[in-house]
């Protein structure tokens, strides 16, 4: 038996970064890449390097190039930091696992460090894997958190739940992280919307940019903790921001989000440090009439625009600065975990 799961890259549409902050969001996953894991039963439990975790380089300059475009860790410590943790998870809840092994590996062409989740797609792919193989079912609310305790608890990287929740689910996903939710039942309240509703979309990205989450978070987190007046105010404008979104969405005004994708960016602007490329990309395409924030930390943007005419010169503009444009193909909901 040949297991193949794919998993999607993601775009927060609107309200991030207040998913960490007890905040609301808008978020949908797209198909124009994709990471997909493959699972098959062996003799021996083995993980397959990808070309990302190759230790061989042409050149001094070839390592740099790579460590440039992938980081100095690949995705096999994903693959096995997921298998672990769904390990765990299965002792804690008393799942009984058969004692069948497998080898198993990974593909991706989500691009790299630009803030479309292509770490968490993976974790997520292998974890459908999981699931299959040993005939494990995971509450569908739950299971972005255990994909987020993958990352932060296994591996120590900081990350959020809006991603895993948008890449579990699919489809275009309303989610209200209210503290309330939280602490009574460890996750939020996750609501699909109709892909339908939404107006023209695109999202932007520029490969060299590579800041990953942020360079950018700043001190945004400590400054939340410590109850600062400015970023808890931001927060609520977000939240606010991702109602008045879904609202639109809700009532057949969906062409009137863009403005509130606008108001979002300028939001952050204020309140971060924001780099020069990043900055760039929102310029480009606010320059052509489109509206423009960024789809998560940094690297990419989403927008929308107003006819052909609009997107092309758009297309134009960005390649000119050596940034890519794609009409984002948004991904139908998934049942998995229920």
């Amino acid at each position: 038996m040949i297991i193949r799961r794919k998993a999607y890259p993601r775009v927060g549409l609107i309200g991030n970064p207040s998913d960490g902050y007890f905040g609301k969001t808008i978020a949908f996953s797209f198909s124009n890449f994709c990471a997909q894991v493959v699972l098959y039963e062996t003799p021996t439990l083995e993980i397959l390097p990808n070309v990302r975790d190759h230790s061989r380089f042409s050149s001094i300059g070839g390592l740099a190039e790579d460590v440039s475009a992938f980081g100095y860790y690949g995705g096999i410590r994903l693959l096995k930091a997921t298998i672990k943790r769904f390990y765990d998870y299965c002792q804690e809840q008393g799942i009984q696992l058969h004692s069948r092994n497998f080898t198993t590996h990974y593909e991706s062409d989500i691009p790299h460090l630009v803030g479309l989740a292509g770490s968490s797609a993976i974790i997520t792919a292998c974890m459908r894997c999981l699931m299959t193989f040993y005939g494990v079912t995971i509450p569908k609310p739950e299971l972005p958190n255990l994909i987020l305790s993958v990352e932060k608890d296994e591996l120590g990287i900081s990350a959020g739940l809006q991603d895993r929740v948008a890449q579990v689910y699919q489809g275009v996903v309303y989610m209200d992280f209210a503290r309330e939710l939280m602490t009574r039942q460890g996750y939020g309240d996750y609501r699909d919307l109709e892909a339908g509703a939404l107006p023209p979309l695109y999202v932007a990205y520029r490969v060299e940019l590579s800041e990953g989450s942020e360079v950018f978070h700043n001190n945004i987190r400590y400054r939340f903790e410590k109850q600062d007046p400015e970023v808890l105010a931001a927060m609520q404008h977000w939240a606010a921001l991702t109602d008045r979104a879904r609202e639109c969405l809700e009532t057949g005004r969906g062409a009137d989000i863009g403005a509130l994708l606008d108001e979002n960016f300028d939001q952050r602007a204020r309140l971060y440090r924001l780099s020069r490329g990043n900055l760039q990309m929102v310029e480009i395409a606010r320059s052509v009439g489109a509206s423009a924030k960024f789809t998560g930390s940094g690297g990419a943007i989403v927008g929308t625009y107003d006819g052909e005419e609009m997107y092309a010169a758009l297309e134009e503009k960005m390649a000119a600065a050596g940034i890519r444009v794609l009409k984002p193909v948004i991904v139908p909901p998934h049942d998995e975990g229920v």
